[in-house]
């Protein structure tokens, strides 16, 4: 799955253009390495988001392409 789909999917960015524009300033890292929006995941990737001055790290858990609001969260876990 792309990073910027799992971003939107996984109720981490709100919509899937602001995690592509994300990406593309270099604000966002898989596995330590900067992540364009079409770079590919998979279970287990660590992700990187600097949001102003408070990175987020989280690990992938699940990839889905649907998921309801209540199984969001289940996507990832924060470190």
């Amino acid at each position: 799955m792309r990073i910027d789909k799992f971003l939107k999917n996984a109720r981490v960015i709100k919509r899937r253009t602001v995690a592509k524009e994300a990406c593309d300033q270099g604000r966002v890292f898989v596995n330590g390495k900067p992540a364009k929006p079409g770079t590919e995941l998979v279970i287990g990737d660590e992700i990187e988001i600097v949001f102003g001055t408070n990175p987020m790290k989280i690990r992938v858990e699940k990839l889905t392409e649907h998921v309801m609001k209540d199984d969001a969260k289940d996507m990832y876990t924060l470190l």
